[in-house]
């Protein structure tokens, strides 16, 4: 009653404690592509006919099929591809030729749809019911999608459009992908490049820069940039017989956390049990780890993503009669 109460005043403001934070469950983002691409909202800009949909093509089917992309480990899953400026001519000449006849049953195109707060959202929703396994989504292009009016391009206008886009790409899991135009200005940051406000970007979890220095150029740099992980430079050359990109170096060598043998001992534990269930204090004596329960059920804690990340187990901690219980399942690679 006290918690309503305080909850009413219109001057109430909820907080969370640097200790509460260290005893809640976060579950990081799930990779799409490890270390490229994770659910959530990014924006992808070039200048216009630099390559955009090519590149989107390829990503769509290397994520639709589980084929790795260059290095990278794919997470497979069914992908749409909104092609609002294509036909499906184009993009089955472009397909054919790129992949031949390998096709998959779980890449979908569209070629229309409606606007942002005149249906599209509904779409996409009703897109994700019927597909549940829904990894990707990608829209080419976000100016097709805007709504009504929606040439005042105002920080608060972008941001609340791509935030818009941000909330349901969250609420489902997924990762949303916006391709948009850059403007031929050249930066010191190349993100200043990306058509329209800051807010574009400021409401995006992060945005890939795809350029060239002539359109001619067989030759073309990704710039990479997310708020969980450190910025990428990638340069591609492309296959002029199928169109499709190689990645020839890496500027930016990931970096990787150095092995934590808390969380090896948690594999090792659930590899040996199968699951593991017990009150919090439990862990500590199965384990064999010089930790305090406390101090390791916060550990666990702040590293739930990478457990289920690295090693393919989920941890939950919630309350029952008797106490915490801490939960280890192991969970397919995919999933």
């Amino acid at each position: 009653m006290r918690q309503m109460q305080r909850m009413s005043d219109p001057a109430y403001l909820h907080t969370v404690s640097m200790r509460e934070l260290y005893e809640n469950v976060y579950q990081s983002r799930p990779p799409v592509i490890d270390n490229l691409l994770h659910a959530g909202t990014y924006l992808f800009a070039g200048a216009p006919k630099v390559g955009k949909s090519f590149f989107m093509a390829q990503l769509a089917y290397h994520v639709s099929t589980g084929l790795p992309l260059w290095n990278y480990t794919i997470h497979k899953g069914t992908v749409l591809y909104l092609a609002l400026e294509d036909d499906y001519r184009r993009l089955q000449e472009r397909l054919y030729r790129m992949f031949g006849t390998d096709s998959t049953e779980n890449l979908h195109f569209a070629i229309c749809a409606k606007q942002l707060g005149a249906g599209l959202d509904e779409q996409l929703q009703k897109f994700v019911r019927e597909h549940p396994d829904t990894k990707l989504i990608i829209i080419d292009t976000l100016q097709k999608i805007r709504e009504a009016g929606g040439e005042k391009f105002s920080y608060a206008n972008d941001y609340e459009i791509v935030g818009r886009l941000k909330r349901f790409a969250d609420n489902q899991n997924v990762c949303l992908l916006l391709v948009h135009h850059a403007r031929k200005q050249q930066a010191d940051d190349k993100f200043d490049m990306i058509s329209g406000t800051n807010g574009l970007l400021g409401a995006a979890d992060g945005a890939f820069m795809f350029q060239k220095e002539k359109r001619t150029d067989s030759a073309a740099v990704l710039e990479v940039s997310e708020r969980d992980q450190q910025d990428q430079r990638l340069y591609l050359t492309k296959d002029m017989d199928r169109l499709i990109w190689q990645l020839e170096r890496m500027e930016t060598e990931l970096w990787k956390p150095p092995p934590d043998p808390v969380l090896e001992a948690v594999a090792a534990l659930v590899a040996r049990a199968m699951s593991w269930s017990g009150t919090a204090t439990e862990p500590v004596t199965a384990l064999g780890v010089d930790l305090k329960p406390n101090t390791l059920t916060m550990r666990l804690n702040v590293n739930a993503g990478r457990l289920l990340n690295e090693h393919s187990i989920r941890y939950e901690n919630g309350r029952s009669h008797s106490g915490r219980k801490i939960t280890l399942t192991p969970v397919p690679p995919q999933a």
